[in-house]
């Protein structure tokens, strides 16, 4: 059996060498796409630099204290919306109305309320992590099993009891998944973010590449951010796997 990393790796080596085949070949114009190895060359020169370090890194921290800031207001109100009918009729609507709101439609806002500094970039990444960690939650807790509750009823368990040992552990996988999805979308919010003005960031790149003309830049600021977004990903898929071994997997062929 082949590793599951080399099995995954397989279709984007082949779609890199095709690419770069064609680039070659000038089938695809350089001024348009250019080939895998001007992307690579870009970004060994932002790394030689020294500027590539700071964007990565302002970038991450960014998404960083997004998803912590959103995941823990999603954990505090979804556990309410879920554990409690009354609050699920006075809020629920509410949230999910804010749910539909674009993420660009939030920038303006952010913007005249904390200005373009940091505060405006993190607050949009946790409205991003916010609602898909919230729909999970909520979905876990309401979907715990009836018949385990009043088991533990039974057994005189206490309503810290019954959280702890019971609805926690039955609704924790679809909190980790909502994990996953609220970090994929805090990714994508960060751009938005960082189009706020930003002087770092690799959303900042993007802008700089659209207005001097390199696409080599914004080629090499859209991987950099699949990297960075599947190496987090990575993380908490590994994080989800460690909390849920206590699971009856299905052994898939």
């Amino acid at each position: 059996m082949f590793h599951p990393f080399i099995v995954g790796s397989i279709l984007p080596v082949i779609l890199i060498i095709v690419w770069e085949a064609l680039s070659r070949a000038g089938v695809i114009p350089a001024y348009q796409l250019p080939s895998p190895t001007a992307i690579v060359d870009k970004i060994i020169e932002l790394a030689e630099k020294g500027t590539l370090w700071g964007h990565v890194g302002i970038t991450t921290y960014r998404i960083f204290l997004g998803f912590l800031l959103g995941t823990a207001a999603a954990v505090i109100i979804g556990s309410f919306v879920g554990f409690y009918n009354r609050v699920e009729q006075l809020l629920d609507p509410m949230i999910q109305a804010f749910r539909s709101i674009p993420s660009l439609a939030w920038v303006p806002l952010f913007i005249l309320w904390m200005s373009i500094g940091e505060a405006s970039k993190v607050a949009l990444i946790a409205v991003g992590v916010f609602f898909p960690v919230y729909l999970n939650i909520v979905s876990g807790i309401s979907g715990v099993d009836r018949k385990l509750i009043e088991v533990g009823k039974m057994y005189g368990f206490t309503n810290f009891q019954l959280v702890k040992r019971i609805i926690l552990p039955a609704s924790l996988p679809s909190f980790l998944v909502g994990m996953r999805s609220g970090l994929g979308l805090g990714w994508m919010f960060v751009v938005a973010a960082e189009l706020m003005g930003a002087s770092q960031g690799l959303g900042y790149l993007l802008v700089v590449g659209q207005n001097t003309y390199s696409p080599d830049l914004i080629i090499a600021s859209i991987v950099l951010f699949a990297i960075l977004g599947k190496v987090t990903d990575a993380l908490l898929k590994r994080l989800e796997y460690k909390a849920l071994h206590w699971q009856d997997r299905l052994e898939r062929s």
